[in-house]
Formats: structure tokens, sequence, C-alpha cells
């Protein structure tokens, strides 16, 4: 079972709060598709989205008790991994910046990993989320994909909301322009 209604998902939260394993288990269940495609928009490679996402359910693990029953899940649930990615992120970053690759392009031993397709809109979609910055792809994944509130988001990012709205139409814009030079170049 992956999907949980709002009644359901507040009884496994209170369960898992309460040391629960299995409704713990019924949680990660829930969020893990939704979590791993943000974490894979986010870092563009499996390996480490795959990581981000366990790092965050880890930290959920280890600090449900202290999660307040009143506030929403979603929000708290998505600063944790999207903190995770973001760190993750400068990690590789640090690494590239460390070590050099020669002749190798830095991502060619990833590309073969990505879930990316190899034609199509999708594709494009994907590589022009890649071009945003962190913090735009960050906000426009937020607000368009998971469907997050502005007042959501805020929690998720710390941002406030007028900069969360400003780096949402900045990410739409650039997604805009690069989509469409991408099909005049077809």
């Amino acid at each position: 079972m992956h999907s949980l209604d709002a009644g359901t998902l507040h009884l496994v939260l209170q369960q898992a709060r309460h040391g629960d394993r299995a409704s713990f288990a019924r949680l990660v269940e829930h969020y893990y598709p939704r979590a791993l495609r943000f974490a894979l928009q986010m870092l563009h490679h499996r390996e480490d989205a795959e990581e981000a996402v366990q790092d965050a359910f880890l930290r959920v693990h280890d600090n449900l008790a202290r999660f307040r029953e009143d506030a929403p899940f979603d929000p708290w649930f998505f600063r944790i991994l999207g903190n995770r990615c973001r760190t993750l992120m400068a990690k590789r970053k640090r690494h590239h910046e460390t070590f050099e690759y020669g002749d190798v392009p830095v991502d060619a031993a990833s590309d073969a990993e990505t879930d990316i397709p190899d034609e199509g809109f999708v594709r494009d979609v994907h590589q022009a989320l890649a071009q945003l910055p962190p913090e735009q792809r960050e906000a426009f994944l937020l607000r368009h994909v998971n469907d997050m509130d502005y007042e959501e988001m805020t929690i998720v990012t710390g941002a406030k909301g007028s900069t969360l709205r400003m780096r949402v139409k900045r990410a739409i814009d650039t997604l805009r322009v690069v989509l469409r030079e991408g099909a005049i170049h077809e």
C-alpha cells in the first residue's frame, strides 16, 4: 500500500512516533516514491538521490518522537530531505573541485545511471531543470511537483515566501526559454 489518506496518515504517524516499526515502514513506503523523485530531480544521480532519501528517513526515524503532532509532516520531512540533498550537492562540488579528471567528463560515469530517458520531452525537461540554480530548482520542484503551498515551502527551505515566489517565477521563466530554444534547435 503506497497511498495513505489523511486520517490514516495521522494515525500511522502517531504510532510511528511511539516506536511502532510497522507504522514507520508504512511511512517510508508512502513517502519513498515522492522523496526519491524529488531527490533525483535535485541531484541528477541515482546513487546520490538514494543516499539522500535514506539519510532523510534515518533522521526522521531518530527525531520522530520530537515531531509535533499538530504540525504538518510533509514540510518537516521535505526540509530534512532538502537539507540532505544540499549537503550532497556541496560534497559533490567539493569532490569535483579537488580532483582533476583530465579528458574524462566529470559526469561521464553517472550518465549511464540516470533515470532520465534518452529521448523526448521528459529528457528535455530534466535537462532544463538541471540548468537551474539549486535554489530555483528546489523551489520549483516543491511548488509544482510536490504541490506545496508557499507556507509549507517556507518551512522546508527557511526562505521567505516572497523569496520563494521569485525563485519559482525565475525558474519558470528560465525553463520556458530553455525549452523553447531546445525546440527551435531540433
